[in-house]
């Protein structure tokens, strides 16, 4: 292990970024966040974290605080999406903590996102600097420097660009990408569970499949709101942003022919957002010299194996512990990373992607089948143990 602790640049202060952050501070690193948002903040509602994300999160001693804002479902159900009826079942709750040692949560993106930033802050106040635009960076065998939008410098010894899909720092490093329309447009709405009849939602994650397209359900907030997400298969698409309001008609027309129940949430919903999912293929390489990559900025995930904030959480784990047993030489340490993330999470962008087709096509004879296929790659997503590793790099 080396003495001297590096000074770590962070930029973005996303649920990968303030994971990143938290763990380098606990190690005994120096570290600035810079995020663009004059407010710190998520856009976006619900999130889930499966045992593989919360044995890191555990690890950083948020277990209580996170059991104080989180839903556990008890189990996972996919549905038929007109009939209701439960086609698959696998266990959660309970049955989570005696298979992988740590719990299911679903949690509101807000509600989590400030169960970090509070957790950084404690641990390293001052560490997020806010209003803090990233534009570019320059590197040489000393440290890196990185410039602002209100022309600000900052510097340290390395950066990590966790800045999400349209990443400033993957840009300056391989230029721009070539984002493709996955031909899916999703919905995502909240409903108080107050609005609902009583007992409308079970307490398991629903995932109603169907025909191109379904729609995700389940509680979050300690079971104050339901949050749904619905997925419709179209044409064509410009926008990439989850945040652009939709009108409620439209969510009701996309899903107009669905079950009772489905219906029931979207007339209930405050308001919708509608936004087209675009996917990339897995990158060869996250960075270059004392810079590089984690999570969205490297491996954007489609929304269909829940894993997109547990990769950027297991991304973050692995990248602190390498540069904390890492060499005097910055670059050795951020390569190994790359080496123990690029494969598993190439797999669980392909495994989201492959989705697609397994969710939109519910009434194919080879159901059960693909179903088995899906309960395994869960257990394989779920069983990893993201300490158990040699992070120290080659020499």
């Amino acid at each position: 292990m080396t003495e001297k602790r590096e000074s770590i640049i962070v930029a973005g202060a996303g649920i990968g970024g303030l994971t990143l952050a938290l763990c380098l501070a606990r190690a005994g690193f120096t570290v600035t966040v810079l995020e663009q948002a004059k407010v710190l903040g998520e856009v976006g509602a619900g999130v889930q974290i499966s045992a593989n994300g919360a044995r890191v999160l555990y690890h950083l001693g948020l277990a209580e605080a996170l059991q104080a804002v989180a839903f556990k479902p008890e189990r996972g159900e996919m549905r038929h999406w007109q009939s209701g009826e439960t086609l698959s079942s696998r266990p959660l709750g309970q049955a989570s903590e005696e298979t992988f040692g740590f719990p299911y949560f679903h949690l509101h993106r807000a509600d989590f996102h400030a169960v970090l930033a509070e957790a950084l802050e404690r641990e390293a106040p001052g560490a997020v600097h806010l209003g803090a635009k990233v534009t570019g960076f320059s590197q040489s065998n000393e440290g890196v420097t990185v410039t602002t939008e209100a022309g600000e410098s900052v510097s340290g010894d390395i950066l990590v660009g966790s800045d999400g899909i349209h990443s400033a720092i993957r840009t300056q490093l391989f230029g721009p990408d070539a984002p493709r329309f996955t031909g899916c447009v999703a919905w995502r709405a909240t409903v108080p569970v107050g609005a609902l009849p009583p007992g409308h939602v079970r307490p398991v994650a629903s995932n109603w499949i169907g025909r191109g397209g379904h729609f995700v359900h389940y509680y979050v907030r300690r079971g104050e709101l339901v949050n749904c997400v619905g997925i419709m298969e179209q044409d064509e698409w410009q926008a990439e942003s989850w945040s652009s309001e939709g009108a409620k008609a439209g969510f009701l027309a996309d899903f107009k022919d669905w079950h009772e129940d489905v219906q029931i949430l979207m007339r209930q919903a405050e308001s919708c957002f509608r936004w087209g999912l675009f996917d990339r293929d897995p990158m060869p390489r996250w960075g270059e010299g004392r810079v590089t990559l984690l999570g969205d900025a490297c491996h954007p995930m489609l929304p269909f194996m829940a894993q997109g904030a547990v990769m950027a959480i297991e991304d973050a784990y692995t990248l602190a512990q390498c540069l904390a047993v890492g060499t005097a030489e910055p670059s050795a340490s951020l390569r190994r990373y790359e080496d123990l993330r690029r494969e598993r999470t190439a797999t669980v962008q392909q495994m989201s992607r492959d989705n697609i087709q397994f969710f939109h096509n519910a009434d194919i004879p080879n159901l059960v089948e693909r179903m088995s296929k899906h309960r395994a790659a869960h257990l394989w997503l779920y069983g990893f143990d993201v300490t158990d590793q040699d992070f120290a790099a080659s020499t």
